[in-house]
């Protein structure tokens, strides 16, 4: 496998973390390249969305370092890390619209809330319809919740991720609960994304046919390690049945 020569713009190593007695990650390295959709896939339970929710700071490890853009999460104090976090869109498994806000009201939450990073915002309609537009819903401003689809919450909360312009999205499981053609589109608008915002993602997700069309790379998560890292070509012709019971 040819390593890229991009600057990591995250790297995990040696993270330890466990609940009680129960161990999830025992040791995970992981290493994510600027312009790089990295995929982890693993089984339920096996750690995947403890690991990203360690990389923005809402869960402690036990153990290991975290560096984000050469930060170190564990390290920094509430309003440094708040200031890091508009730089990382997190687009939640349940898309998490707020129920009681219309579209336009959803998009303008973040930027009312991070006025470090933008200033104030006298009027936001011209960033809201940027972000709309990116993801091809931009007649859905006025629109409340509970009048989208769910493919269409899926793409309003990657609106509400991008509109902060962060260099990098955290993905937990994109495609679950949506039908095969929306998951298709989905994926699709995720890869456009990466081309026209350059972003570096890493994408949780147990389906391997978004893995195959989104993967620069992959890695898989097993006894909470990275037990094995490729393309999706790699992984998927591997010999290894560890491996294999991915890709039946």
């Amino acid at each position: 496998m040819t390593t890229p020569t991009k600057k990591a713009i995250i790297t995990i190593k040696d993270l330890h973390k466990q609940f009680g007695s129960n161990v999830v990650l025992n040791g995970f390295d992981l290493e994510l390249f600027e312009g790089e959709n990295l995929v982890v896939m693993g089984k339920s339970g096996s750690g995947k969305s403890v690991m990203i929710k360690c990389v923005i700071g809402l869960e402690q490890p036990n153990s290991g370092s975290i560096l984000v853009m050469n930060q170190k999460i564990n390290k920094l104090e509430q309003e440094a890390l708040d200031e890091l976090r508009t730089e990382i869109g997190f687009l939640f498994q349940g898309s998490a619209l707020y129920d009681s806000m219309s579209v336009r009201e959803n998009l303008e939450f973040p930027l009312r809330r991070h006025t470090k990073k933008f200033g104030v915002i006298e009027d936001t309609t011209p960033l809201v319809m940027e972000a709309l537009e990116s993801v091809g819903l931009a007649h859905a401003i006025d629109l409340m919740p509970n009048e989208l689809s769910g493919g269409m919450k899926r793409r309003i909360a990657l609106a509400r991720t991008l509109i902060l312009k962060p260099k990098i999205i955290l993905y937990d499981e994109p495609t679950t609960g949506l039908d095969p053609i929306t998951s298709k589109e989905i994926v699709l608008l995720m890869n456009s994304i990466q081309k026209q915002y350059n972003t570096s993602s890493i994408i949780i997700t147990h389906d391997v046919d978004c893995a195959k069309v989104i993967a620069n790379r992959m890695i898989l998560l097993i006894d909470g390690v990275n037990y094995i890292e490729g393309t999706f070509d790699e992984l998927a012709s591997s010999t290894d049945p560890k491996v294999q019971a991915f890709f039946k």
